[in-house]
């Protein structure tokens, strides 16, 4: 299955602004692929602005987030995966959802050399008369 976190950040998105709030993203700046202004980065963290009227083109992708916005009055184009959100929030209220940095890690499964093991481990049924 696709990775649920791209869905969930769409779906609070639009649930802020529905409500006349400012979403905000925590974005890991740390994360492969992050391009985002460096001098804003705290503590390998930045906090975005997807208010409509702050940024220009926004995409939420399944994969990607992409948007344009001014930084000091620079524009500058901003993009990062969609792993590297760490929260989406109200910036008035705080609501929102907070994501597991491991979350997008799929958990371990059995390799291809474990089927003899798992087999074994397996509970046999036997027929008793």
């Amino acid at each position: 299955m696709t990775p649920l976190k791209p869905y969930l950040i769409r779906a609070i998105n639009e649930w802020i602004l529905e409500n006349g709030m400012t979403p905000y993203l925590l974005v890991n700046a740390d994360q492969e692929d992050v391009f985002v202004p460096e001098q804003f980065v705290q503590d390998g963290r930045i906090i975005m602005n997807l208010r409509p009227e702050a940024i220009q083109d926004l995409s939420l992708g399944t994969e990607h987030i992409e948007f344009g916005a001014m930084f000091n009055g620079t524009p500058m184009q901003v993009s990062f995966p969609a792993t590297a959100v760490l929260a989406i929030y109200a910036k008035e209220n705080g609501k929102g959802m907070v994501f597991d940095e491991d979350e997008d890690t799929p958990p371990p499964g059995p390799s291809d050399d474990d089927d003899s093991s798992e087999k074994s481990s397996r509970p046999a049924l036997k027929i008793v008369k």
